[in-house]
Formats: C-alpha cells, structure tokens, sequence
C-alpha cells in the first residue's frame, strides 16, 4: 500500500480523498492555488504546497508544477479526483513515466473513453446498448452526412467527439438546418477540445440520464455497484442524484449492469468509473464513459456501504477487489443535492464571503463540503461548495430527510441554491420519480422568478 499520496484537485473531493487517505492510514500532500490558501483541506493538510496563482491554468491544471511538488514531497501516487487532469490521458501518462502511480485507469483506457467515437465502437463490441448513429466521425460530404442523417431519422444530435460536461452538442430537428449544425459545433469542438471531430444520434425526446457504477482491478476483476438517477439537471449539468432509480425494473438494471462489467474485463479497464445511459421506452443507450470518481458517488457509497475513494487507492496498489458481485447489496435510497455559490433561479455565480455556515445532521445524513463560516468563495472555480446526501430504508424516508436536512441548513453571505432544491423536494412530479433530462428546464420556465 502507499505511504504517501499527492491529491491533485481542490474542493470538497480534495477533502473527501484527504479523509479517505487518513482512514487508512496514508499521508496525504495537498497541492493549492493562491485562491485557496485558506481552505480546510489546507488548514488539515499533514503537507500542503502552494503551486500557483489563482487561474488553474497556472495552478490545478499544471502538470509540471503537479508532478514536482510529488517529487519533492516523496509521494509515490497521484489522484487527481474530478475534473481538472482527471480525464487528461498525457497527464496520466507523464504521472507513470514520471514514477509514480496514477490513482486511475491507465492512459490507454481514458484515451479510449475519452473519445465518445471509439468509446461507443468499443461499447457496441462489448455489446452495450447504444443509441442508434454514425458509425464514427461524420465525413466531410454533406451528401454522405444527410445520407446518415435520413437513416437515423430526425431530430438527431450532432456532438464533439472529445466532449464533455454538456458542450459541444447541438440538436437538429430537420434536414435544412443539419450541414450549418456540423460545421458550427465542429469549429466550436476544435476551440474547445482541440478535436474537430463530430458524430450523430439519434435524439431521444424525453430520456432520463441513468449511469451505472463499476470498479475494476487489473487482475481482470470488475462489479457493477447499481444505478444512479441524474436526470433532474438544466443545460447538462447535474443538480439532483439519487440510487437506485425509482421505476426501472431491477431485471433491466442488472442486464445493463452486467454488460458494462464485462466490457470492463474486455477493454482491460482499472479502477473506478461510470457508464452513462439515455433510458427511454424500456431502453437504455451508452452515452459516454467517465474514467474517473464522479460527483455523485455517495449516493452509491450509501446504498452499497463500498468507500469507492478507498476502492480507487487500494485496486492502484494493485490490489484485487475485496468482493464479488454476488456480495454486493444494495440497501435503501439516497438522494444526493448539489449546493452551489449561485443565483437560484438566475444561475449567476455567487461568490464572496460566507458569514454563516451550519450544516445540518441527523439520522442518515451526509454533508461533504470544505465550506465553513468565513470562508471565502473564489471567483475563479466550479460554484459548487458542497453536497448534501441522505440516506432512507425507501425513497419516501430519504425525501423526507432531505427536506428536513435543507430546511436545517444556514448559509448566508453568499446566495446558494439551497431554495431551489427545497421546492424540487416537495414538487409532486419529482416525488412522482421518472421525470426526464428536460423536466427542469420546463419547470424553471414555468416557475421563473
């Protein structure tokens, strides 16, 4: 096992790893802007070296300044959490050839995944259900590129094949708008991605987004830790999570589960990751593959009673997974609230200096945040300062506990989105279960402050 390792990130996954390392008995290096100097995870920090200004082009996302400050600490590994370096094949590559242990999927793998193209020719070999599209990158005829969309059938979808997070995406409901859609979203793939390429789908007009949990080690070993719901989210970006997913028959789950641990042992795929799915009509389609921790997973952590954080450090150590998947059960529901530095309705960023800051508590309930009162929200990062998460025996307790944990939580000096998700916990159609990617959206309209 390692005696030290170099987090690489900030926020509260830069804690969570922080706590994970300590429960086991692990030193942790905390690296930190000068955005971030006063942050908890820096105040608790065993060691912790300041490697940059605030813009995380010249700080989280220097990968020399990364890879020396490991050097001169004596670290023998790197996790580098979500976002940031986490999905960036050379940095996982030049942390390897740099002598230590990338706490992740080996540069191959997130190479693979990370172009939606060969992550989905990958998927349909291992036969995972995907949406029906292009077989790779569109070409450059307009004649082939109608062609393809007349088989598929409007609407379509046009992505960026090294996309993420919501961008480089644009939808198209008929032929005469479809060669201005790829040409547009291929100049904004190239600025954004440095990756021109494009694919097409088939859009599916009311899914919900439904990802599967896997963990993998490199003696060919690979689970599925059951489903998480993320559909409640406005313009991609996830606000509201939960585990399992209420209305989908387990028989359909655990087919789709199946499939996306076996195409684990096929692709060779190590450590933790996400098989993201569209489900429609009974359906599920393969999206994308996130080669990291995901925000969301204490949703999963608390059905399953699994530390994924610890599973990631230990399966990098070359660890076998301590379990099979017949041991795995899950118990309960979870439910998982994003609490942004941001306009509730507005959605503008909010940052400045929290004044009060209480976190709520009780049975069954989870806060992971590096907020505290006189902290200080830089401008210059992601808005969200932290997540709420409660645990039930059924849905019906956990939503109880979530409104009561956000009706507890006080937090002022900044705005957050804290009443927004108070009036999503007690809106009939969420309670319902099954509302789709589009439902926020339309519910903001009709409710626009």
């Amino acid at each position: 096992m390692f005696k030290k390792i170099l987090i690489a990130n900030r926020g509260e996954i830069a804690l969570r790893i922080q706590r994970a390392c300590r429960e086991m008995g692990i030193k942790s290096v905390i690296v930190y802007s000068e955005a971030d100097r006063d942050a908890k995870y820096v105040r608790l920090a065993e060691e912790a070296v300041c490697i940059g200004p605030a813009p995380s082009g010249q700080s989280y996302l220097n990968m020399p300044a990364i890879i020396s400050t490991a050097e001169v600490t004596d670290a023998e590994a790197i996790h580098p959490g979500y976002g940031f370096l986490s999905e960036n094949a050379d940095f996982a590559e030049r942390v390897e050839q740099s002598g230590f242990t990338f706490i992740g999927p080996t540069p191959d793998s997130i190479r693979m995944m990370g172009d939606k193209v060969s992550a989905k020719q990958a998927m349909i070999k291992s036969g995972v259900p995907c949406v029906p599209g292009s077989e790779g990158a569109l070409p450059d005829d307009p004649k082939e590129i109608t062609k393809i969309a007349r088989s598929i059938g409007y609407p379509v979808i046009i992505k960026a094949a090294g996309g993420g997070g919501g961008r480089g995406m644009r939808v198209v409901h008929t032929e005469a708008a479809l060669i201005h859609a790829v040409q547009t979203t291929r100049a904004e793939a190239g600025a954004a991605f440095n990756n021109s390429a494009v694919y097409m789908e088939k859009f599916l007009e009311n899914p919900r987004h439904v990802e599967i949990q896997i963990l993998a080690d490199e003696h060919k070993n690979a689970v599925w830790l059951g489903e998480r719901d993320c559909s409640m989210q406005r313009r991609h970006q996830k606000i509201i999570e939960e585990a399992p997913a209420p209305g989908i028959p387990r028989r359909i789950i655990e087919k789709v589960g199946e499939r996306c641990a076996a195409a684990c042992k096929k692709i060779g795929y190590r450590g933790a990751g996400t098989f993201e799915f569209l489900y429609e009509n009974g359906e599920f389609y393969f999206i994308e593959m996130n080669t990291r921790v995901q925000v969301e997973h204490p949703v999963t952590e608390l059905v399953t009673g699994i530390d994924i954080v610890q599973m990631q450090i230990r399966v990098a150590a070359g660890e076998k997974l301590p379990f099979t998947q017949r041991q795995i059960e899950m118990r309960g529901h979870a439910i998982e609230c994003r609490i942004n530095a941001e306009d509730p309705y507005k959605f503008f960023p909010s940052p400045g200096r929290i004044t009060m800051w209480h976190a709520p508590g009780g049975p069954g309930v989870r806060v992971d945040s590096h907020a505290y009162t006189n902290y200080f929200v830089p401008p210059n990062y992601d808005s969200m300062i932290g997540k709420i998460i409660v645990h039930g025996d059924t849905r019906e307790q956990a939503l109880a506990r979530m409104r009561t944990a956000l009706l507890e939580t006080v937090v002022e000096g900044i705005q957050t989105n804290i009443p927004l998700h108070r009036e999503l916990m007690v809106d009939a159609n969420f309670i319902a279960g099954g509302t789709s990617i589009h439902y926020l959206e339309g519910w903001l309209a009709e409710h626009r402050r």
